[in-house]
């Protein structure tokens, strides 16, 4: 047989040969470094038998499939460790994930004590080298082994596979799991891992299925990148939303609320209503009308649009949930999103083509009804309010409205300073779930053809995800990545061409006949909650001076200064900017540094020269460090010019600040 390898030279055999025995036969110091190994463009575990012409690629850990393999090998690692430190534990499923692996257990929760004795005790399991060898075993056996083992997790696994699946296992030295592989040939190569956090996790991520223990690894090639990875880590941490948004003061949780409703603290609000003011006087300048509609609305409104169909296992249904479906029963349900009402005011008057586009926005508060396993911090919440548009539009209006969403939604994101933290995707339909949606193959393509022209016409370079579509019409999805590298959508302009027949929604055109229009749903800046998250992050908790909560504290040096110090607060807020006193009995210095960790602007420093003057005050700015004292009049104009061109200043390093 001819093997032709990645270079196009060509290796022959008389005899089968494994993908491990072929690297060996290159050389031993590829075998001693080979990952997994690509035959003929699949990716396949080591011990895979070769016996007839193809072609080879020998996969190290600095391939993408070859450190994915070490770390699911790791993960096998760390679950032998597991099991012998609790060996009553159950275990579950381990799959490698980005920088590393995760493993679920069913077992008390894990402390950081206890992560430290696990790390301890997988390099005793790597120390001694064991090989790993695969074998398959029967179904019915496999089973049985399982129920006798005690791990009913791995028995339900195999009980769900499919009749023909293959059934794999791999023993290490007398560890053995449920795996379909591929693995390392042993233990030795894992070197460079570090267990990272440990949390709960649904069983199969279902909120009706048991809490499980899940261990989070990270393991790499080398010690450098392990270091590097655990740095960016460390600094995700600090600018993690939930941490920092707390602490700052943002938002908290309660227990006797409920999960994913999160409280908005005074701060926390002055952000959000400071976007919300901005977002809805330049919606209104683009000509936008806005609306107010119900917080809820009979299950009918929901079956015009097939929502009742589509999203109502996400819905909170307002009375008996058992008679959510007899007809006879009056039954509500809090809205999921604000599209039908919206379509009622426009359907309240006749419309004509002259009337056309009507540009309806609102500040909507909705709800969903999120899994318990989903929820976090404020990116994933069951209440949210959001920046919500539809626009009615006639046909030929598509391209120059759509155009117009984004150069909204560009602006928008320009001017929090994100644009450079987002990529876009097109959401596609599946066509081979076509029973999922509204209308024909033929509409769909044309309509998602439409909109790649106007993509690339706006030169905007995007992905494609097809069944990422909404039930009836194709998105733009801008998304982002939280410091943890977790994607999600944040905003979402789609075409719809199929809901305004549903709603029977016409307009009279100029030959006077009925006609249908098309509508876009949009959002501007998406979900306020979820914007102030990736804002917290972005930034570390450092707004922009336009959309902190304080923009100013005037620091009296001592009691005797404070009378003057509150006249500044007064001058500084009739200028419309947003400042306080500190009036605490503490040193300036505490003050000083007070301020600093509240990350604030601009500290305005009042004493003896300052009130002498009588317009005066000593800045202190994240942006300049000690600027000296300043006429209160010259400061104000330029907080105020900053505040008005929502210019974003970049921070001086700290030894600036001194």
């Amino acid at each position: 047989m001819k093997i032709t390898l990645k270079d196009n030279s060509v290796k022959e055999y008389d005899h089968p040969m494994s993908a491990y025995e072929i690297a060996e036969d290159i050389s031993a110091g590829l075998a001693r470094a080979a990952c997994v190994a690509e035959i003929n463009g699949e990716i396949r575990d080591l011990r895979t038998v070769i016996d007839s012409d193809a072609t080879l690629n020998i996969l190290t850990a600095k391939d993408e499939a070859g450190i994915r393999t070490l770390r699911h090998t790791a993960s096998h690692i760390m679950a032998e460790a597991v099991k012998r430190i609790r060996p009553d534990v159950k275990v579950a499923i381990g799959p490698a994930i980005e920088n590393g692996w995760y493993y679920d257990f069913d077992t008390a929760p894990f402390t950081r004590e206890d992560l430290d004795k696990i790390e301890a005790e997988m390099k005793k399991v790597i120390k001694e080298g064991h090989e790993i060898v695969r074998y398959t075993l029967p179904r019915e056996e496999a089973i049985r082994r399982m129920e006798e083992e005690g791990e009913p997790y791995k028995a339900e696994l195999i009980r769900d596979l499919p009749e023909d699946a293959v059934i794999s296992f791999y023993d290490q030295g007398g560890f053995t799991d449920l795996c379909a592989g591929p693995h390392l040939m042993n233990t030795r190569p894992v070197k460079y891992f570090k267990l990272t956090s440990s949390s709960g996790a649904y069983w199969r991520g279902s909120e009706k299925n048991k809490m499980l223990t899940r261990i989070y690894g990270a393991a790499f090639n080398t010690k450098e990148e392990l270091e590097e990875y655990l740095k960016r880590l460390e600094e995700a941490r600090l600018r993690d939303h939930n941490r920092l948004g707390r602490e700052m003061g943002l938002f908290t949780t309660v227990d006797v609320i409920g999960q994913g409703l999160p409280l908005i603290m005074p701060k926390g609000a002055a952000i959000i209503q400071t976007m919300q003011r901005w977002i809805e006087d330049e919606e209104e300048r683009r000509g936008y009308m806005r609306t107010k509609t119900p917080l809820m609305a009979k299950r009918e409104l929901y079956i015009l649009s097939d929502h009742w169909n589509h999203y109502k296992e996400g819905m909170f249904i307002l009375g008996d949930t058992d008679k959510q479906d007899d007809p006879n029963e009056e039954i509500f349900a809090l809205r999921p999103m604000t599209c039908p009402f919206q379509y009622m005011i426009y359907k309240a008057e006749p419309k004509s083509y002259r009337d056309l586009p009507c540009r309806y926005g609102e500040t909507s508060t909705l709800f969903r009804n999120e899994s318990s396993g989903e929820m976090h911090g404020l990116t994933r919440v069951r209440q949210f309010t959001i920046s919500e548009g539809h626009l009615v539009i006639r046909p030929d209006q598509t391209e120059d409205e759509f155009r117009g969403c984004v150069d909204l939604m560009k602006y928008c994101l320009t001017t929090l300073g994100l644009q450079d933290d987002v990529t876009y995707r097109l959401s596609l339909w599946d066509p081979d779930n076509a029973d999922h949606y509204l209308g024909d193959a033929e509409k769909w393509d044309e309509v998602q053809n439409f909109m790649r022209k106007i993509l690339k016409d706006l030169g905007i370079s995007y992905k494609e995800g097809v069944g990422e579509a909404a039930f009836y019409g194709p998105k733009l999805d801008v998304q982002a990545k939280n410091v943890y590298g977790k994607e999600d959508t944040m905003i979402t302009i789609q075409l719809d061409m199929f809901l305004a027949e549903r709603y029977d929604m016409t307009f009279t055109d100029k030959d006077g006949l009925k006609k249908r229009p098309y509508i876009i749903h949009r959002t501007s800046v998406g979900c306020y909650e979820r914007t102030l998250a990736w804002l917290i992050e972005k930034y570390a908790g450092n707004f922009p001076t336009w959309l902190c909560p304080e923009q100013v504290r005037i620091l009296p040096i001592s009691e005797k200064y404070m009378d003057y110090a509150f006249a500044v607060k007064k001058k500084l807020r009739d200028a419309g900017i947003k400042a306080e006193v500190d009036e605490r009995d503490e040193k300036i210095g505490y003050k000083i540094r007070s301020g600093r960790m509240d990350r604030l602007p601009y500290l305005a420093i009042v004493g003896q020269k300052e009130a002498e003057d009588g317009n005066a005050v000593s800045i202190r700015s994240r942006f300049l460090g000690d600027e000296g004292i300043r006429n209160l009049d010259d400061f104000i104009a330029d907080v105020q010019e900053e505040i008005r061109t929502k210019v974003i200043r970049p921070n001086a390093p700290a030894e600036e600040k001194k």
